[in-house]
């Protein structure tokens, strides 16, 4: 529909974070190229560059995933941390959100999906809520304490950090 309307009308779309990290939203970038449609994109922050403001080491990252709604026997998510922590990199983990049905994941939902796939009550996990905003909230602390916490309105996210740097440590220290 989107591309229908864009033949012959000016067509906008807006989305949450950066415009080109969603293969979706790529995908139909080049349907548009295919079909002739003039587009343009205008890059906006986004969750990979926000979560700066946790003190880590940005290049510490490893792949990022994404924890759906219905994860009952989803195991891509846990595989992916598994694989970063292995590697000494952090892992970023986005969270289901359908902003149009008001409904988000939350970062206990989150920690409860984890800790039922194997990582131990007493992992270091860091809660944020949205980042980018004037009114962050982010936590650190136990898995088992941060999924005990009201972080208020979504958007959220959660970090698995692998070994931290001494300076690391100490930013993180402002989130306790």
């Amino acid at each position: 529909t989107i591309l229908k309307n864009a033949k012959d009308k000016d067509v906008a779309f807006l989305v949450i974070g950066d415009p080109m990290c969603a293969t979706t939203h790529t995908d139909l970038l080049l349907r548009a190229k295919k079909q002739n449609i003039k587009t343009k994109v205008i890059n906006n922050a986004s969750i990979i560059s926000s979560i700066g403001i946790t003190g880590l080491e940005v290049y510490k990252f490893g792949k990022t995933t994404s924890i759906p709604f219905d994860n009952k026997n989803i195991k891509a998510p846990f595989n992916v941390l598994q694989n970063n922590l292995k590697n000494n990199l952090h892992t970023l983990l986005l969270l289901d959100l359908n902003p149009k049905e008001k409904k988000f994941l939350t970062i206990k939902q989150a920690i409860e999906y984890l800790i039922k796939q194997g990582i131990k009550e007493n992992q270091l996990v860091i809660g944020c809520a949205r980042i980018g905003s004037d009114n962050p909230t982010i936590k650190k602390g136990t898995a088992k304490d941060i999924k005990n916490i009201d972080f208020s309105n979504p958007p959220y996210c959660l970090i698995i950090p692998s070994k931290l740097h001494f300076i690391e440590e100490e930013a993180l220290e402002q989130y306790k």
